[in-house]
């Protein structure tokens, strides 16, 4: 559905109105024809300046996601989850290249997104405490949530070590332990680079916002993540620091 919906976008990017968009096999029809009214302004769907277009990116969820193939086909960018072990990781990229290989192009880890949940304190103990102990910590509360939501939807297999381990296996400590990644900056910067071993090459670290419960730590986070952990991240892999990426997205 997604892809079908991107498909009617471009179409209607590509050409003027009136639209009279019926393309094989999309289950999205479109079509101003009949309330077309120039003068009003109805009926006409405006364009992006850039050119071909902006970028598209999507959010790649379930292991060996068959969508993320179709993202590498059309050359829209895929975002892994930030609530998918990140044994899974190396599962999207395998697809989006294998979509990029069928529409004949060469596949560049630069596209590819990751986002994780990331806290950095300038103490250890402050940020195990506000990122996985203290009963009303903003991850904490984050992860509860959406566990519930997934064990009730059978799409908990994103937290799982096999897609055939118990569900018992899948408790919010692990999710806690295995999905936040917290500490002062030289501990979250070895658990990014210890992320990037695990998952291949990528383009971004995205960084996955939480509720501010306390306004002061979670500003600080967010400094630190920009001034010195990606910064060292850079440098470690090699990246100079005036062709960098754009060091850290917020969600």
């Amino acid at each position: 559905m997604f892809a079908e919906a991107i498909d009617v976008i471009l179409a209607i990017w590509e050409r003027d109105a009136p639209y009279g968009i019926d393309l094989p096999g999309n289950r999205y029809k479109v079509t101003t024809e009949k309330t077309f009214v120039p003068g009003l302004g109805r009926g006409i769907m405006y364009k992006p300046w850039q050119n071909p277009r902006p970028e598209i990116v999507g959010t790649v969820v379930a292991p060996h996601s068959k969508g993320v193939i179709a993202m590498g086909e059309r050359d829209f960018h895929p975002l892994s989850a930030n609530f998918l072990l990140p044994h899974w990781l190396p599962s999207h990229w395998e697809n989006y290249a294998e979509g990029k290989r069928r529409a004949g192009k060469i596949p560049d880890p630069a596209e590819w997104r990751i986002a994780r949940t990331i806290f950095v304190s300038d103490d250890d103990r402050v940020a195990e405490r506000y990122a996985r102990e203290d009963p009303a910590s903003p991850y904490r509360f984050y992860w509860m949530q959406l566990r519930e939501k997934m064990m009730r939807a059978k799409r908990h297999v994103i937290f799982k070590l096999r897609e055939n381990e118990d569900d018992g296996a899948v408790t919010i400590e692990r999710l806690l332990a295995e999905l936040v990644l917290c500490g002062t900056v030289n501990r979250v910067v070895d658990q990014l680079l210890a992320l990037r071993e695990r998952s291949g090459d990528f383009g971004e670290i995205v960084y996955a916002g939480m509720d501010w419960a306390d306004p002061a730590l979670a500003r600080r986070s967010m400094e630190l993540m920009a001034n010195e952990v990606m910064p060292r991240i850079n440098k470690a892999i090699g990246v100079p620091a005036k062709e960098a990426p754009r060091e850290a997205a917020r969600i």
